[in-house]
């Protein structure tokens, strides 16, 4: 997965206050606004105990729950720094458990979870319910979207909205299937959904061009779709649960080849912080634990983390501090433009829950 969304935070000095809470408007939720404020009340205190200043405090509060015309389950992420909103993002789903710090480093591996798996998609709906023959009346009604899941969960790709009559159905789905290959080309999507009416969408499917033929998930029954959400959210999520976007599942066959050969990779966090220190990781592998005890020392550049503080002021660095291991390691991949993957343990169990696949192998010196 690559980080560059997060790039603008880190360009921007801390230290920072990071908020995740539940903003769902669901009809669940009697008075969601009230709700809201209550979370951010207790985040507020939790914030002001830790040293936040008022000014970021005040920020924060203008930025949660601003997210009114998003409807369903969902969350907010939100940092602040010296006053000001550093960075707001929505949580495709409510956080497991609304949290805030106020720290040297921002508290972005929660935010970058919910990014994850980022598979780049395409689905269309194909409605009609009427006599499967090209000369019967009415018309196929078409509902497609372009999108990266999970993140058009609450903030929707391209929509496209066609109404086709029957008749001209055979040769206008040949059209729009090429249509839905510029589209497919250019998020190079790695899965195209379709669903619908069995007979319109068969259509569809033999008219799409060879290139999305391939990559063609077919749908049973219609599903329910809701304003201001991804297109077939629900049967998306049963589809694409547990499953790691085409590019991590590379590079993870990548770091096991040359794990296998003891070539370009390393596991553990010594051999991480070694790599990233001098730039050399291309991919971060990582068993997300939430609440791992695991901390490493920074400096004020994302090169600088080390395991100890003694490692970090013998090359001269006064200002250092001890942090969250992942806030360390997720700054260090941003500044050097490294990728993360998130591993599920029951696929790779990793030792320490860390593993780097190197843009080079060390050479070995010939004597």
């Amino acid at each position: 997965m690559r980080l560059s969304f997060l790039e603008p935070l880190y360009k921007q000095t801390g230290p920072f206050a990071s908020v995740y809470l539940d903003t769902s408007r669901d009809r669940l939720i009697e008075d969601p606004d009230a709700a809201i404020e209550l979370r951010w009340r207790r985040l507020r205190a939790a914030l002001t105990s830790e040293g936040a200043d008022q000014d970021s405090l005040i920020a924060a509060a203008e930025a949660v729950g601003s997210d009114t015309n998003i409807p369903g389950a969902h969350g907010q992420a939100v940092f602040t720094a010296h006053g000001r909103l550093a960075l707001l993002d929505e949580l495709p789903d409510p956080p497991a458990r609304d949290t805030a710090h106020f720290g040297t480093l921002p508290d972005t591996l929660p935010l970058v979870v919910q990014h994850s798996p980022q598979i780049p998609y395409v689905v269309v709906h194909v409605h009609y319910s009427g006599r499967h023959s090209t000369d019967a009346p009415g018309t196929v009604r078409i509902e497609a979207e372009i999108g990266l899941w999970p993140l058009t969960k609450v903030t929707p790709g391209h929509r496209v909205h066609e109404e086709i009559p029957v008749a001209d159905w055979l040769n206008a789905a040949e059209v729009l299937g090429r249509e839905l290959e510029g589209h497919a080309r250019r998020i190079d999507a790695e899965a195209v959904v379709v669903a619908g009416d069995m007979w319109a969408r068969g259509i569809l499917v033999r008219r799409l061009p060879p290139a999305l033929r391939g990559r063609v998930c077919t749908l049973e029954g219609a599903g329910e779709s809701r304003p201001g959400r991804a297109l077939l959210e629900h049967r998306l999520e049963s589809l694409f649960s547990g499953r790691m976007a085409e590019h991590d599942r590379s590079l993870l066959a990548a770091f096991l080849a040359q794990r296998a050969r003891d070539g370009a990779s390393a596991e553990g966090l010594a051999p991480a912080v070694s790599a990233l220190q001098r730039g050399r990781v291309k991919a971060l592998f990582l068993n997300h634990h939430p609440e791992s005890p695991l901390r490493l020392w920074a400096g004020p550049e994302p090169g600088q983390l080390a395991l100890t503080e003694q490692e970090l002021r013998s090359y001269g660095l006064q200002d250092v501090r001890e942090e969250r291991a992942d806030a360390v390691l997720t700054r260090a991949l941003v500044g050097t433009r490294a990728e993360l993957v998130l591993v599920p343990d029951e696929q790779v169990r990793l030792h320490e829950g860390v593993g780097v696949l190197l843009r080079y192998a060390e050479r070995t010196p010939r004597f």
